[in-house]
């Protein structure tokens, strides 16, 4: 979702070289209100949204497709240096950050990790994220310590629910509970705070 086709161009050239054939671009759209209709007739593994995209904007686009297509991993991207958009993308519901302003082979990487399970967040939006969070104080059972845990080793809902022995069901509603008692709205926020505030320890 990025309405610079330049750069749209460079991804769906480098994703299949660089991966091997294995991940590719499968459609696209400079057209935010278009994102969460697109995403759900393809539905594919990933969705890269441009914060800055003309109204309703990246962050509407977000949110309608966390609300379409809850199983699709969405990663906002910007070129500002403002950390504040990010962490509102976050917040509606997006997974992980990118900046913009590496090459777009650059950004491969990250994009494959955040594919395998893992959230991906540069260190200064993550240390913004932490700023209000510093005095949280959650005591947490032994079996939250292990689901929170999981979550910030990137792990899987299907892994987790191997791991703990209960269904996928149920994880969903343990992370959810998880991340109301934590006062965040997503996994990647979790293990922020879990790694920030020693939950973990």
């Amino acid at each position: 979702m990025d309405d610079h086709p330049v750069f749209v161009r460079g991804l769906e050239l480098l994703l299949p070289i660089f991966t091997d054939g294995q991940a590719e671009v499968v459609a696209s759209t400079g057209d935010a209100a278009a994102a969460a209709a697109l995403t759900s007739r393809c539905r594919p593994d990933l969705v890269l949204v441009d914060l800055h995209l003309p109204a309703p904007g990246g962050i509407r686009a977000v949110a309608a497709i966390r609300q379409t297509t809850p199983r699709v991993r969405v990663v906002a991207m910007s070129g500002s240096v403002d950390t504040a958009p990010a962490v509102e993308a976050l917040r509606a519901g997006a997974e992980g950050f990118l900046p913009k302003t590496s090459e777009p082979e650059e950004l491969l990487p990250p994009l494959l990790a955040i594919l395998d399970g893992w959230a991906v967040l540069p260190a200064e939006l993550l240390r913004a994220m932490l700023r209000p969070v510093h005095a949280t104080s959650v005591d947490l059972d032994g079996e939250e310590r292990r689901l929170l845990r999981a979550i910030a080793a990137g792990r899987t809902t299907v892994d987790i629910a191997e791991e703990l022995h209960v269904s996928e069901r149920t994880v969903k509603r343990m992370t959810a509970a998880l991340l109301r008692r934590l006062r965040v709205s997503n996994r990647a926020e979790a293990a922020a705070v879990a790694g920030h505030t020693g939950l973990l320890d």
